[in-house]
């Protein structure tokens, strides 16, 4: 999603034949504008993770928990709004419309509510959207709708078809987010069925969806979901590196830790462990679980620092250049943004903050174009632009 910007070079050519010494001086151009591209798309240099960003507002909406954007030309961002709707901005700085209402379906809110929405990556033709939400009953449903062809498009409520149900023990510790990989699957993330230390063992039962982020495949006859991580305690939000495919997640801590998990692309072909709840981040837990292949966290930290973390993204928009290559992170009781290098896979050197803060960040978005935005619960959406 971000790449380099090529420079355009200008190169007059005269009319006619040209002698031995015109043609050398095209080649020489040719040559020269070559280089210069191969300069133009070499990406940034990894930032330093201080200061160099601003927040500039984009409105206030109703518990705002996530911004996507569809891949269809049309720069319109989506906001949700955990008490039911989806909010579309034009353009991505317009007044917001609403998409798709779904107040009178959702239970909310604590944990519960509308969590997120992902668009198809054949969005453009297909019309095609997916959401999670917890239904009247506290149960998770991921639904697909149709967009109409109304001018401004809307969702069709009359064209829900449901592709997965999962039944929830205890409100809290929903996950909540759908997105498309690198692979065009969906991925779907699953808490543990909730309570307080996995008192049903879900997060190493690979006979159970809970505690763990799952995939499907919408436009498959085989809709089946597939575990693809497991010993997840609460992954409210994950990631891929857009530019490299490792996976990333935010794994909600217990008592004490909190947690950022990866793993580089190449380990992604079976299902991985994460560790909960024999583990939680790198202390032992319950001692009546094992994690076989246990994949260590990349980061944690303790309940001094946070509460509750929220997962991010790497950045690759090169206009962040403090931030390029980095995970972007934050905590929803701390509110201020940190960063480190990411290297998916390896224990996390040189955390630090961003010198920027969000009052009860509740959420990270991105959109086609690898610019970031951050949510607040109490209403603001912001998108993370250069000071400067």
């Amino acid at each position: 999603m971000r790449r380099a910007a090529l420079l355009g070079v200008a190169v007059a050519l005269s009319a006619g034949c040209g002698d031995d010494d015109d043609e050398q001086a095209s080649t020489a151009s040719s040559s020269s504008t070559q280089a210069t591209s191969t300069t133009a798309e070499k990406p940034p240099s990894v930032g330093a993770g201080r200061g160099g960003v601003t927040l500039t507002g984009l409105g206030e909406f109703d518990q705002p928990l996530y911004v996507a954007q569809p891949d269809d030309g049309s720069g319109d961002l989506y906001v949700v709004e955990q008490t039911g709707r989806v909010m579309r901005l034009p353009g991505g700085e317009g007044e917001p419309e609403v998409f798709l209402d779904l107040s009178d379906e959702v239970t909310c809110c604590g944990e519960q509510g509308l969590l997120s929405v992902a668009f198809a990556p054949d969005y453009a033709d297909s019309g095609s959207l997916y959401v999670d939400y917890t239904n009247a009953r506290g149960e998770t449903r991921i639904v697909e709708y149709e967009r109409t062809d109304a001018d401004p498009p809307v969702a069709d409520p009359q064209s829900a078809r449901e592709l997965l149900a999962v039944d929830q023990p205890f409100p809290n510790h929903n996950g909540g987010l759908l997105l498309f990989g690198p692979d065009d699957r969906l991925y779907v993330g699953l808490g543990d069925g909730g309570s307080a230390g996995d008192p049903n063992r879900n997060g190493q039962d690979l006979s159970t969806l809970l505690g763990k982020i799952a995939t499907l495949q919408p436009g498959s006859r085989r809709s089946e979901p597939a575990i693809f991580a497991y010993g997840l305690r609460n992954p409210w939000r994950f990631s891929f590196d857009h530019e490299t495919s490792d996976l990333w997640i935010g794994d909600v801590g217990q008592d004490t830790l909190e947690e950022i998990d990866s793993a580089p692309r190449a380990d992604l072909r079976g299902r991985l462990n994460f560790g909960w709840s024999a583990f939680e981040g790198n202390q032992r837990f319950n001692d009546d679980q094992r994690a076989p292949n246990a994949i260590p966290p990349t980061l944690t930290y303790g309940h001094e620092e946070g509460c509750s973390v929220t997962g991010g993204y790497v950045v690759r928009d090169p206009a962040l250049t403090t931030l390029y290559g980095r995970y972007l992170y934050g905590d929803y009781c701390a509110g201020q943004l940190r960063s480190f290098t990411a290297r998916a896979g390896r224990e996390a050197g040189d955390d630090r903050p961003v010198g920027v803060e969000v009052e009860g960040l509740s959420s990270f978005g991105q959109d086609v174009d690898g610019h970031l935005y951050a949510t607040s619960l109490e209403g603001p959406v912001y998108r993370l632009d250069a000071d400067g």
